[in-house]
């Protein structure tokens, strides 16, 4: 793009940016011109930029509307505070309007006010809302659909959405207007999904990398959960805003509190809380500083705060592409973040127990063992994690030498024989009495353990017992997790009996080796950070003490300013922009508009504020 390029201005006069990041450029030019686009970029890599440029771009050339199909509340609010913020006429339609606003906003689009508009799918494909498109596709003031978290359109993704089914009426019935549809993460059959049932067969497919090489991954075994998140909470991130994911909405409740009770600023959300209570939740996290969401996947999707410094997973999602959605909500700002899971033996049990159960079709569940067996060898790894993760999307990579694995090589040891002992010992139950039993039990016999039910199953008589007291219980709970997670060994029933499956005959005749990672008995995580201890956010950028009384008078100002326009304090300016002007200290507004992230409008209505704020500063 040339310097006189209507987008390069617009990113430029609006958004406050020199240049446009990877292959937003070409994506932009692309959209611009009117050609269908499916754009596969990852969480902070800027995909909104991609719509929203050329929806201001085509409708300053008189090409009308853009309508962008969302499907959180929050997150439309959230992108339209900030295009407001910016100069943009941008609104929403959702559920929380009343009839005679809603009717305003119909006004507005019929009278061409609206740059961009934001609408859920339930709404967009209403009979009403489909007329008033169809007056606008009549008078050609239809400029763009954009289609975001597109991934919820197919079934073989991580979050689909029934509702979203009905877009396909988009090309059917607006076949001359562009579309867009833009995801985070989709694998080859979830993205061949999107492209049939958006019948986006003629667009073109952008694929960014998916690399963030500001998360650090890191993986823990389960000793003591909730302990080792604490000790990972206080040891890394004291003061910052992180998202603690649980399974289940009890989990999520107890976790909260217990964190709030050992002094960390802990709030539950899940879809069993009251609806207003959700939202109050969820914008004191947004509004605030240092909050930790303790949630169910029901939080996240779409939530723009960049300032996001760790994600944990107390239980283990069911694949890479969960995974990767929910981490990369840390770090969208580019700052060093972390990704920090615990798992264990029975996370392992639950997902596949939970897939078994499933009442999907066969196909179905074949894909969702798939994709869970890809997550575990993450889990189980003992190479580097980003390359593995890299992997999946199809993406070659070298070793990072950021994630655990690359900063501390774990220990291995060849399992082999190990495995052999427990799964002789299953073989010998059946031979026993043909009873089946858990995992417990089973290490209590390999162990030797004579507790009142080895003694009441006369399993103290069988050859295996006491043959893997050489091990640690923690031990054994590492070599049954890698069996079942490689499907050696599978688990039947309410009570997760362990069951040889084909494929541990091998195991048995010793054709297939076992390199484990040593088992860990310690609860503290291992890591390092610069602001260990503190209970305040650093800037995100080194300061010395006088940018430092800058950078926080900015953020006071900030403050007021984000209170007095109902905003997230981001969405007036991220702390890397403050930051840059904490450093810089500039002494003009010319010097002001150099800054990446100040854009006309927010010169025009912050300019003089700010360089008063510097000025109070430097005085004080």
């Amino acid at each position: 793009m040339s310097a006189h390029d209507p987008a390069l201005a617009v990113l430029n006069e609006v958004f406050g940016y020199p240049a446009f990041r990877g292959p937003q450029a070409e994506i932009v030019d692309h959209v611009i011109r009117g050609k269908d686009a499916l754009v596969l970029m990852p969480t902070g890599g800027g995909k909104s930029l991609c719509y929203q440029v050329p929806a201001i771009v085509r409708q300053r050339a008189g090409q009308g509307v853009t309508i962008v199909v969302s499907p959180l509340i929050a997150l439309m609010h959230d992108q339209v505070g900030a295009l407001e913020e910016a100069g943009v006429a941008a609104t929403f339609l959702d559920s929380t309007q009343s009839f005679d606003e809603a009717l305003a906003i119909e006004r507005d689009l019929r009278e061409e006010r609206i740059t961009v508009l934001y609408v859920a799918p339930e709404r967009l494909t209403t009979s009403r809302f489909i007329g008033l498109l169809d007056m606008l596709y009549e008078h050609q003031k239809l400029s763009l659909f954009a289609i975001d978290e597109a991934h919820c359109v197919s079934q073989w993704g991580h979050d689909f959405r029934e509702n979203y089914l009905a877009l396909n009426v988009l090309h059917e019935r607006y076949p001359q207007v562009p579309r867009i549809a833009l995801t985070a993460t989709a694998d080859d059959l979830t993205r061949a999904d999107i492209i049939a049932r958006l019948q986006l067969e003629e667009a073109r497919v952008f694929i960014s990398s998916f690399d963030r090489p500001n998360i650090r991954y890191h993986v823990v075994e389960k000793v003591d959960a909730r302990k080792q998140l604490l000790a990972f909470i206080k040891d890394e991130h004291a003061g910052d805003a992180g998202i603690v994911y649980c399974q289940s909405r009890k989990k999520v409740e107890d976790t909260a509190e217990w964190l709030g009770t050992q002094g960390v600023s802990a709030l539950p959300y899940h879809a069993g809380l009251e609806a207003k209570l959700r939202q109050h939740t969820q914008d004191r996290f947004l509004r605030e500083e240092g909050i930790v969401m303790v949630a169910t996947i029901a939080f996240g999707m779409g939530i723009d705060k960049p300032d996001v410094r760790f994600v944990a997973h107390l239980d283990l999602p069911k694949n890479i592409e969960g995974y990767y959605q929910e981490t990369g909500r840390a770090g969208r700002d580019g700052l060093a973040s972390n990704a920090w899971m615990a798992y264990g033996l029975a996370d392992v049990v639950n997902q596949r127990r939970m897939i078994d159960e499933s009442p999907a079709h066969e196909d179905f569940k074949r894909n969702q063992r798939a994709k869970l067996d890809a997550l575990l060898a993450l889990a189980e790894a003992h190479d580097c994690r980003r390359v593995r993760l890299l992997d999946y999307f199809g993406e070659p990579s070298t070793p990072c030498g950021n994630c655990d694995n690359c900063i501390s090589p774990p220990a291995t040891w060849d399992a082999t024989e190990a495995a052999r002992k427990a799964l002789s010992c299953i073989f010998r139950f059946h031979q026993h009495g043909g009873q089946q039993f858990g995992g417990g039990h089973l290490i209590d016999v390999l162990r030797g353990k004579t507790t009142d039910k080895v003694t009441q199953y006369g399993h103290t008589a069988l050859s295996t017992f006491g043959i893997g007291a050489d091990l640690s219980e923690v031990q054994w709970r590492a070599v049954l997790r890698q069996l079942i997670a490689l499907g050696h060994l599978q688990t039947e029933g309410e009570y997760n009996t362990l069951e040889l499956a084909e494929s541990a005959r091998a195991v048995l005749k010793g054709e297939v080796q076992l390199l484990l990672r040593q088992a860990s008995e310690a609860v503290r995580s291992k890591g390092s950070s610069t602001n260990r201890g503190s209970k305040t956010k650093a800037a995100p950028i080194a300061l010395d003490t006088a940018a430092t009384q800058r950078y926080n008078a900015l953020k006071a100002w900030r403050a007021e300013v984000a209170k007095e326009h109902n905003v997230p304090a981001y969405v007036v300016f991220h702390d890397a922009v403050l930051a840059e002007m904490a450093d810089r200290e500039p002494q003009t507004l010319a010097d002001l508009r150099q800054i990446s992230g100040v854009g006309e409008k927010k010169l025009e209505a912050y300019g003089m504020q700010i360089l008063r704020a510097l000025d109070e500063a430097a005085v004080g």
